[in-house]
């Protein structure tokens, strides 16, 4: 079958990073995992952290995954978030899962700036250009909660965003409803979460074109529900299913896992949940090129050790792939 396609996976931050993260965000503090790991992230060096993004594309690579979205937004300084960005740019070029780049330096508000405005005003003064300068990524997104950033200050900072170029994504309805509505109003390419939406939102977002991108991971690790897939479905959304791999919520990251536990509680049917992992989730990413077996398109597929397709969702990620193609190119044999 196709290559997988992860759209949410945060970059490398340190090993060790992981636990601590993960007790808070269990005790649903938003954005603390981000917090939490900030210190870390900005005490390692850029090999230290390419090293560990290096490592999890290996890992991806044995699931079936060939192409992956990697946030920044453990940094949360200028100087670190460019640092997990240029990780994530020499881990491209130095193992084989494609790796697209998506600046999230506005996770949360970081301890020294006592004033949210403030530090979203300085990651466009500051961090924008060299984005731009360096090429290290095309995306931006913003974490929109209680706890992180409001709808207003969300808007003001996307609309800047957009103004120099980017590309918009949002993280929103994760804990409360309002950030699949800014989404929708601003035409950003997708939101990720999409845990609290509901039918009103999913007519906004479907009238709007706005990729709906639910990260079962998130569910699992939090212990709270899991997004209406089949409700977003059924209205005509193109979902997407992402595993979110993170230190603080999502530590598994086991896409093929993860959608198939998704699949089961949500009543997907096999086609949905597989083109929610491979088409639609390079429709997603503007990817054109990948996400089906036809004429014109990438070789970037897995085999798996089965003469029926059904038993990989079946097994619920445990049967792995036992060969792996990129561009038409044997990466990985089990």
């Amino acid at each position: 079958m196709g290559g997988l396609e992860d759209d949410s996976v945060s970059g490398g931050t340190p090993d060790g990073d992981e636990s601590g993260a993960g007790v808070e965000g269990r005790r649903g503090v938003v954005g603390s995992q981000g917090a939490e790991a900030a210190g870390s992230t900005r005490a390692a060096s850029l090999e230290e952290l390419t090293t560990q993004v290096i490592r999890h594309a290996q890992l991806m690579l044995e699931w079936g995954v060939t192409t992956c979205e990697v946030k920044s937004g453990y940094g949360l300084s200028v100087d670190a978030e460019v640092k997990m960005l240029r990780a994530i740019q020499n881990a491209a070029k130095s193992q084989a899962v494609s790796l697209i780049s998506t600046c999230l330096a506005a996770h949360t508000c970081p301890p020294e700036f006592s004033n949210r405005l403030d530090y979203l005003n300085h990651l466009v003064e500051e961090l924008f250009p060299i984005l731009i300068q360096e090429e290290l990524t095309k995306r931006i997104d913003i974490f929109v909660e209680e706890g992180a950033f409001t709808l207003e200050e969300a808007r003001d900072y996307l609309m800047k965003a957009k103004e120099r170029g980017f590309d918009l994504v949002i993280h929103g309805d994760q804990f409360s409803v309002g950030g699949s509505e800014l989404a929708s109003e601003l035409q950003t390419l997708s939101i990720d979460h999409c845990e609290q939406t509901e039918f009103e939102q999913a007519q906004l977002m479907k009238k709007r074109q706005v990729t709906p991108i639910v990260l079962p991971g998130a569910s699992i690790g939090l212990g709270m529900k899991f997004a209406p897939a089949r409700m977003l479905l059924d209205e005509g959304l193109p979902l997407v299913i992402a595993s979110d791999w993170n230190p603080g919520s999502a530590p598994m990251g086991n896409l093929l896992i993860q959608a198939a536990i998704l699949g089961a509680f949500e009543k997907l049917t096999i086609a949905e949940t597989f083109a929610a992992i491979t088409i639609r989730a390079a429709s997603a990413l503007k990817l054109s090129d990948r996400g089906s077996l036809r004429s014109g398109q990438r070789a970037d597929f897995a085999i798996y050790p089965t003469s029926d397709y059904r038993e990989i969702l079946y097994h619920q990620g445990t049967l792995k792939p036992s060969f792996v193609s990129i561009q038409g190119e044997e990466v990985y044999v089990a």
